[in-house]
């Protein structure tokens, strides 16, 4: 990384940041020893990494290849699932009782819509970017503006998600809880519109990782591996972030959005572990487990990385900092660092749950530091209430 870094500070300016972006893309596929797991992400990432598919200004076309599974006896077979059906079809909001009167002033120090030290503005300037009081409220309102833009490109990919999963699932109680997850993905995708349209007047493409993680679950024919990517590791990471943004901000019209998705969430994590506790535990071969188990470690390592925000910095400090720079100040802010703790809190118990937390695996993730996360509890163990009160 050393030398890269100092083979890319030899470069002229205009190249510099290009090639930089090259070699993180390859560092990250290659870091995929599985041939099968090369297999199945290396595609989505030259799309997104190399190509920057999200990011061209049209609509991505996504070949999805799955298999419908029908059952005309409709039996009642899975009694978990069956509850969580009736708790979401309880616990359904209509977006336009939100209070979207409340007026948004992302420039108000007195209602931050998210805190100063979210961001190391010491470090920053140390950097030699030294910021005004008034630029370091628009960088806030832009970072905010990021998180969501990229909250809502999620929520998109998991609505699709969802409408395949409900066909795909192999249980018909998982089917009927299914269909409420997609009315429940839609409605998440109005509300973070609404808010980046009406009240933040900022929508930021699609970070590069995302797309990545987005691309390889849409065109993946298995049903479980949809349900491992988007259950399990998109849901779960959201349902992370979703959290500390609710703990962070002072704005009531988010801080009210943000509650209602929360709850939503919690109930599409349980789900991924209910569909998938026995299906790796006792219906996948050995091969298959380990398989499954390398996917969702570097699926972890692509959503670690989706946090750095180089759509920001692209925007306000390409020409002042390295690439470098960026990352190490946006991996070691404590807004972001919160962001992680909490996500991996959520995710990495899931896994374990699932039965993807082999001795084979633990080391890697202990070399990426997320073995502290093992002990939690998972999603089946936590309720709406409980996910809030631990970020209150």
């Amino acid at each position: 990384m050393q030398f890269q870094e100092r083979l890319v500070s030899l470069l002229p300016g205009r190249m510099r940041n290009q090639v930089a972006e090259w070699f993180e893309a390859a560092e990250l596929l290659g870091e995929m020893r599985d041939p099968k797991v090369l297999a199945a992400i290396g595609p989505a990432g030259v799309r997104g990494l190399l190509l920057h598919r999200g990011k061209q200004g049209v609509p991505s076309q996504m070949p999805a290849s799955h298999t419908a599974h029908f059952d005309w006896t409709y039996p009642h077979d899975q009694a978990e699932m069956a509850d969580l059906y009736r708790r979401a079809k309880e616990g359904q909001w209509d977006g336009d009782t939100l209070p979207w009167s409340v007026s948004v002033d992302p420039y108000d120090p007195e209602v931050p819509l998210i805190p100063e030290y979210f961001m190391d503005f010491d470090k920053l300037e140390g950097m030699g970017a030294r910021l005004t009081s008034h630029e370091k409220l628009a960088l806030r309102h832009s970072l905010c503006a990021w998180m969501l833009s990229q909250f809502l490109h999620g929520e998109q990919g998991a609505l699709f998600a969802a409408a395949q999963v409900t066909e795909a699932v192999q249980f018909f109680d998982g089917k009927m809880y299914g269909s409420t997850q997609v009315m429940d993905e839609g409605r998440h995708v109005e509300v973070f519109n609404r808010y980046i349209d009406t009240k933040l007047n900022k929508l930021y493409q699609i970070n590069d990782n995302l797309y990545v993680v987005i691309d390889s679950l849409m065109t993946d024919g298995r049903w479980d591996m949809k349900f491992l990517g988007m259950q399990i590791m998109v849901e779960g990471l959201a349902l992370g972030a979703f959290g500390v943004l609710h703990k962070m901000t002072s704005e009531p019209l988010l801080k009210e959005l943000l509650k209602n998705v929360i709850r939503d969430e919690s109930r599409h994590v349980h789900y991924g572990v209910v569909a998938l506790r026995e299906h790796f535990r006792n219906h996948i071969s050995e091969r298959e487990r380990r398989e499954r188990e390398d996917w969702a470690f570097e699926v972890a390592l692509l959503m670690r990385n989706r946090f750095t925000a180089f759509e920001v910095y692209d925007e306000w400090f390409a020409h002042r900092l390295t690439r470098g720079q960026w990352r190490d100040l946006v991996m070691n802010s404590p807004g972001m660092a919160a962001f992680r703790d909490v996500m991996f809190r959520r995710m990495v118990p899931n896994l374990r749950e699932i039965g993807l937390m082999s001795p084979r695996i633990v080391p890697h993730y202990e070399r990426a530091g997320l073995m502290r996360y093992y002990d939690g509890a998972a999603a089946d163990k936590l309720s709406a209430e409980q996910l809030l009160s631990d970020v209150s």
